[in-house]
C-alpha cells in the first residue's frame, strides 16, 4: 500500500558537515565516520538481488501458506545474520480470498468481463499457478445488476459534483478510475450516494498506453492490468475489531474482547477492480451527459457520466471474511550501552502477488542491512542503542500487522522508540525521496550526502537535490506502517527510499519486471542500505538523540501560514491563529538556546553516564507533546495533533490535521478552540525544552 501522496515542504538550514554530526563530541564524530566508512565497505552488494529473487518466487498474500514460507525465510535470514528474532502472531479479521466475483455486460451484449492479468510468454512469472483474479478485501457481498454512473475518481468532491449535476447514483452501478484517493473511500462515498455496487478499473491516461510503452515492453498499464487492494475504512488502522488493543489470538487469555463484524463499519456493497481494456466494454456502450472538464480519460471516446437504460451491467462478489492468523518478525541488535532506546527500521512482506517492488524491495534491502549489521557487531562493532528490524503483515489488507504490534507496545514505544523509518517498496526505482518529522530531517538529508549515487558521479544527497540548493522533503501521510507509529503513539518517523514507475498492485509486480525495467543492475538496493544504514548507525551511537529542535518551530511558522491562507478562502476577515503564532514565536529561541547548549555540553567533561541518560529521557519525550487525550475529530485513535492521514482521501498528509478538518468543513467557529488546543502542544514542547536548559 505504498502510494503515498506527499505534501512538501522545502527543508531549510542543512548546514551540517560529517564532522560536527549533532549528538556527537568532536572525538566522538570523527570514530563515528569511520565506523560509518566501515559499515559501508562492508555491504555485500550481491545479497540484495538473491534475497528479492528468493522472496518473490511465488505469490504471497497475507494469511496463505505462501506467506508463511517467506516469514520462514526472514527469520532465518535475520537469526543466521546474529540478531535476535521473534515472531508475533495476531489474529484479525479479514478477507481470506477474492471468493466468488464477477462482472458482466448483460446489454446490450452480453459479455463476461476478464478479471485477471495475461500470461505473457516474456514474462513466466505471470503464468505462475497460484495468481489470484483481481479482488479488493473487505468488499461487501452482493449480486447486482443496474445501470452505470461513471464517478470520475470517486472522490467526495467528485461525487458532490454529480450531485450538482442532477445526476443519481441510487440503485446504480458506479465505475470510477484509480487515482485521487484511496480506494476504500470511494466504496465508502459510493455506498453513502446509495449506489448498488462499485467497478474500479485503472485508466490507461493515469497509467497506461497514453503514457508510454505498457509492459511487457515497458513500465505502465497494459490493457489487462488490474489494481487490487484494501478498501477498509475504519475510523482506526488496523484490525477493523481490535481497536486500540492489539488482536491478540484468541485463545490467548489476554486477547481482546472484539467487536461484532456488522459494527465495524466495514462496506455493505460489492465491489470489485477490473482492468481498462475490462473498462472498455463498458464505457463504449454509455449514452448519457459528456463529462465535465478533468472527468476525460484516455480510453479514445468522449467520456460520459450515465450509461442510460439499455447499458446494464452485473457485479456479484461473494468474499469471506474470517479470523485469520498473521505474524510480525521483529529482529533486535541490542544495543551495547542504551539497550532500552530503539532505532526501528520496518517493512512489510506481504504482497498482493509477487511483489517485487511493493514491499519485497524493502524487505531484501533489510535482509542484506541486517547481515551487514550482524557482521560488524560479531566483529566487535555493536550499536550503542538498540535497532529492531521489523517485517510487517498484513499491511496490504489496511496496515494491520504494524498496528497491532505499535497498540501491543504502545507504552515502551513512547518511553524507548527514538525513531521509526519506514521502508515499504524502498527499492522501487531509481529516484531517492523521503517524507519525515521535523525532527529527523536534518539528520535523515545529512546521511545521504555519505553515500555515492551509483549512475552519476553525485553524492545521493546531490542527486536528491535535482539542482537545488537542498533536497525537498514531503510530510508523512498515510497508506503505511509509520501510521501507527507516528500518528498513534508519537514516534518519530520517517518514510524514505528510491522510487519509480511500477505495475502497482498488479500479477505484473515480480522478478521479471524488476530486472527488467526497474534497476536492471540492482546498485539501488546496497545505495538504499547504504544511506538506511548511515542513518540508522547515527542514530543509535550519538551521545545525545540527535534530534533538529529548531525544525520544529520553523515548520510550524511555515504550516499555521499556508492554514491562514486556506481560511482566507471562505474567510477572508480571519485574523490569524493568534495563540499558536505567539507559541511559536516563544519556542524559537527557546529550541535554537537548547541546540546550542548540548553541543557545547557534548565537548566538556560534564557530562555524565546518568545525566546522559535522563537527557535522552527528556529528548525522547518532545515529540509526545503533540499527542491529544481527545483525538481528532474524525476518529480519536489518531492522536498526534501535528500529523495524520487525510481522512476523506486516505493517502495525503494532513499536517496540523484537527485545524485541516475543520478548514475541509469550513467550521471557521471551530478555528479558535483548536488554535488553543495547538498553542497548549506548543507551549508544552517548548516547557519539555526548557525542562532541558534548566537540567543542564
Amino acid at each position: 500500500m505504498n502510494r503515498l501522496i506527499l505534501s512538501f515542504s522545502l527543508l531549510a538550514g542543512l548546514t551540517l558537515q560529517a564532522q560536527d554530526l549533532t549528538g556527537y563530541s568532536a572525538k566522538g564524530a570523527k570514530t563515528q565516520e569511520k565506523l560509518e566508512t566501515q559499515f559501508r565497505e562492508s555491504i555485500d552488494k550481491s545479497r540484495f538481488k538473491t534475497h528479492l529473487k528468493t522472496l518473490t518466487e511465488n505469490p504471497h498474500i497475507a494469511g496463505t501458506p505462501a506467506n508463511e514460507k517467506v516469514k520462514d525465510y526472514i527469520m532465518g535470514s535475520m537469526s543466521q545474520a546474529g540478531l535476535d528474532v521473534k515472531s508475533y502472531p495476531y489474529e484479525v479479521y479479514m478477507s481470506s480470498g477474492p471468493g466468488e466475483s464477477l462482472v458482466e455486460l448483460i446489454s446490450p451484449e452480453t459479455m463476461m468481463l476478464d478479471q485477471q492479468e495475461n500470461a505473457l510468454e516474456e514474462d513466466p512469472y505471470s503464468s505462475h499457478p497460484e495468481l489470484v483474479k483481481g479482488w479488493n478485501a473487505y468488499s461487501g457481498n452482493g449480486d447486482v445488476t443496474a445501470e452505470v454512473v461513471y464517478a470520475n475518481y470517486g472522490t467526495k468532491a467528485d461525487f458532490e459534483q454529480l450531485e450538482e449535476l442532477g445526476v443519481s447514483i441510487e440503485g446504480k452501478i458506479v465505475i470510477a478510475r484509480y487515482g485521487g484517493n484511496f480506494r476504500g473511500y470511494k466504496a465508502k462515498f459510493a455506498e453513502a450516494h446509495g449506489a448498488a455496487g462499485l467497478i474500479i478499473y485503472t485508466d490507461p491516461k493515469d497509467s497506461g498506453f497514453t503514457r508510454g510503452l505498457v509492459f511487457p515492453e515497458g513500465v505502465y498499464y497494459n490493457d489487462s492490468g488490474i489494481q487490487r487492494g484494501s478498501l477498509l475504512t475504519a475510523d482506526w488502522t488496523g484490525d477493523p475489531l481490535t481497536p486500540y488493543e492489539a488482536a491478540l489470538p484468541r485463545n490467548r487469555k489476554d486477547s481482546p474482547e472484539r467487536l461484532d463484524p456488522k459494527d465495524a463499519g466495514l462496506h455493505t456493497i460489492p465491489v470489485t477492480p477490473i482492468s481498462y481494456g475490462a473498462a472498455d466494454h463498458i464505457f463504449k456502450h454509455m449514452q448519457g451527459d459528456a463529462v465535465p472538464n478533468g472527468w476525460q480519460g484516455g480510453l479514445p471516446y468522449t467520456y460520459r457520466l450515465q450509461g442510460g437504460s439499455d447499458l446494464k451491467v452485473r457485479l456479484k462478489v461473494e468474499q469471506p471474511k474470517e479470523f485469520t492468523k498473521v505474524y510480525n518478525i521483529v529482529g533486535t541488535l541490542k544495543g551495547k550501552t542504551h539497550p532500552d532506546e530503539w532505532i526501528i527500521l520496518g517493512c512489510h512482506y506481504d504482497a498482493w502477488a509477487f511483489g517485487a517492488t511493493d514491499p519485497n524491495s524493502g524487505t531484501a534491502m533489510l535482509l542484506s542491512l541486517s547481515e551487514t549489521l550482524g557482521k560488524m557487531a560479531k566483529n566487535g562493532d555493536r550499536p550503542d542503542r538498540s535497532i529492531l528490524i521489523a517485517h510487517w503483515d498484513a499491511e496490504e489488507h489496511g496496515v494491520i500487522g504494524s498496528s497491532e504490534w505499535a497498540e501491543q507496545f504502545k507504552d515502551e514505544l513512547k518511553a524507548k522508540a527514538v525513531a521509526y523509518i519506514n521502508l515499504d517498496a524502498a527499492v522501487s526505482g531509481k529516484n531517492f525521496g523521503a517524507s519525515s518529522a521535523p525532527s529527523l530531517k536534518t539528520i535523515l538529508a545529512d546521511a545521504t550526502k555519505q553515500v555515492d549515487y551509483p549512475y552519476t558521479d553525485e553524492t545521493v544527497y546531490e542527486h536528491w537535490s535535482r539542482g537545488n540548493d537542498e533536497p525537498r522533503i514531503g510530510n508523512l501521510g498515510g497508506g503505511s506502517d509509520h501510521i501507527a507509529f507516528y500518528m498513534h503513539a508519537g514516534v518519530p518517523s520517517l518514510s524514505g527510499g528510491a522510487s519509480g514507475p511500477t505495475l502497482y498492485h498488479t500479477n505484473y509486480d515480480d522478478f521479471f519486471f524488476y530486472e527488467n525495467f526497474v534497476d536492471p543492475e540492482f546498485q539501488m538496493g546496497p545505495t538504499v542500505e547504504a544511506v538506511m544504514g548511515t542513518l540508522s548507525l547515527r542514530l543509535a551511537n550519538a551521545r545525545l538523540i540527535p534530534y533538529d529542535l529548531v525544525k520544529y518551530a520553523t515548520d510550524l511558522e511555515i504550516h499555521f501560514e499556508n492554514a491562514t491562507q486556506q481560511v482566507k478562502h471562505f474567510s477572508s476577515d480571519f485574523a490569524g491563529f493568534k495563540a499558536s503564532s505567539s507559541a511559536i514565536s516563544s519556542l524559537k529561541p527557546t529550541a535554537e538556546s537548547v541546540a546550542k547548549a548540548l553541543e557545547e555540553l557534548l565537548n566538556t567533561e560534564r557530562l555524565s553516564k546518568k545525566k546522559t541518560r535522563q537527557l535522552n529521557a527528556k529528548l525522547l519525550a518532545l515529540e509526545k507533546s503533540f499527542l491529544d487525550s481527545e483525538g481528532m475529530p474524525y476518529g480519536d485513535w489518531y492522536k498526534s495533533l501535528y500529523a495524520s492521514s487525510d481522512p476523506f482521501s486516505g493517502y495525503a498528509s494532513w499536517i496540523l490535521p484537527g485545524i485541516q478538518y475543520q478548514i475541509e468543513m469550513q467550521n471557521q467557529y471551530q478555528l479558535d478552540a483548536m488554535d488553543q488546543r495547538y498553542a497548549k502542544a506548543i507551549t508544552s514542547l517548548e516547557a519539555k525544552m526548557k525542562e532541558i536548559l534548566e537540567s543542564l
